[in-house]
């Protein structure tokens, strides 16, 4: 390859082992789960065509064996190998559960085939001779060579068919969904693109040769690492979804937290005998949320009464205005009637005189609290919205001018 030391390939090839033995507990702990075993077996082989395509590696290879060029047919196996693992999981991945025998019988084919490529990969490398060691060009230099020849053919072909299917599979399923799984795909097409750049160079390197030309540089040293690159993105794709989604599990209730905090901020005074917030670096944050939701539902229960229908109602109208749809202008409403409310509650219970408010039952429905999400949206809207800021405002001078 076009890298002298393999310092470019062992380094991702490490980093492609790693999160593959990452991913071994889970492995170990669901059997059965088809999609993670083939993002499993995707990463271990990706990590080996980097261990197996660096000069030192292919060298070793040769050394080890004491065959003359015994590194090609590991190389081209291991790279069919990684273009089969590629289309079963791509197969488990876009399947569903009603999927799941077809999804099998399709993997189940792609074993077949991949093993019959590389079956005749070792077989025409037996029969053929190639008594010349060549660490980078053995696929130019042998291009005219009986055995070695139809060696090259069947895996480029083996390795453009992979890089075809994939580009199109991708392609089509990355219209149709959205997040981190579409930028999943899209790395792995872009990987596959440049597949396929990859077979294009190293097949006109060899058809040249075949018309008694010499375009051995796009072989060699353009042509791996291009290949390199792709191998790189197309493991990144495919572990990015899987990735993002550890990654929301473990930030969700941290952002949860701090995003009920101003809904909490506002209600708090509201709830002064219920019981205090649990902190310390051991308490789960599930815990943390839990406790705060419960809190803040109590300081709503405890304003309910002094819930102004007509602050609510006038406070939708001026939110319809400059809400993008009719559920943000309903949780803005919300939100200035429960500010509204927390003022006029704080302001009759410090008036010992006052008579209380038994209103209980006239007072607008908050329909943005009756579910987590829309608690979430209530506590942001108390925070940003101008709206619930001047209602709050309004509701402090008119408490101070009684």
């Amino acid at each position: 390859m076009s890298n002298p030391n393999g310092v470019a390939f062992y380094v991702p090839g490490a980093l492609l082992l790693l999160a593959g033995c990452l991913k071994l507990p889970a492995v170990w702990r669901i059997p059965k789960d088809e999609l993670l075993r083939s993002v499993c077996v995707l990463l271990f082989v990706a990590a080996g065509v980097f261990a197996v395509a660096a000069v030192p590696s292919i060298a070793a290879i040769n050394r080890i064996t004491g065959i003359p060029n015994a590194a090609a047919p590991v190389v081209y196996t291991i790279l069919t190998a990684f273009s089969g693992s590629s289309l079963v999981l791509v197969i488990h991945w876009s399947s569903g559960p009603a999927q799941a025998e077809q999804a099998a019988r399709w993997s189940r084919r792609c074993h077949w085939a991949t093993l019959a490529v590389i079956t005749a990969v070792i077989g025409l490398f037996a029969l053929g001779d190639a008594p010349a060691e060549r660490l980078v060009d053995l696929d130019t230099y042998y291009a005219n060579t009986p055995y070695i020849r139809e060696m090259i053919v069947l895996y480029l072909v083996a390795h453009t068919t992979a890089a075809v299917t994939m580009t199109v599979l991708c392609t089509r399923w990355a219209r149709v969904v959205q997040g981190p799984l579409r930028a999943g795909l899209v790395l792995i097409l872009i990987g596959y693109v440049l597949s396929l750049v990859y077979d294009a160079l190293k097949f006109t390197a060899v058809g040249a040769r075949w018309t008694g030309h010499d375009l051995d540089r796009l072989s060699w040293p353009v042509a791996p690492p291009i290949a390199a690159l792709s191998a790189l993105l197309i493991g990144i794709g495919f572990v990015l979804p899987r990735l993002s989604q550890r990654f929301m599990e473990l930030v969700g209730p941290w952002r949860r937290y701090h995003q009920l905090q101003p809904a909490w901020r506002e209600l708090r005074v509201a709830t002064p005998h219920s019981i205090n917030l649990v902190g310390g670096l051991r308490t789960p944050i599930d815990v943390r949320v839990c406790q705060l939701e419960s809190e803040i539902y109590d300081g709503i229960l405890t304003i309910h009464p002094y819930l102004d229908p007509e602050v609510h109602a006038l406070s939708l109208v001026e939110a319809r205005k400059t809400a993008r749809t009719d559920e943000d202008a309903a949780v803005i409403a919300d939100a200035a009637a429960v500010a509204h409310a927390v003022v006029v509650w704080a302001t009759r219970t410090a008036d010992q005189s006052a008579v209380p408010d038994e209103r209980s039952g006239d007072g607008p429905v908050l329909s943005s609290a009756v579910n987590a999400a829309g608690l979430v949206l209530l506590s942001q809207a108390l925070a940003k919205s101008p709206i619930v800021r001047a209602t709050r405002v309004a509701a402090v001078l008119e408490s101070s001018t009684r």
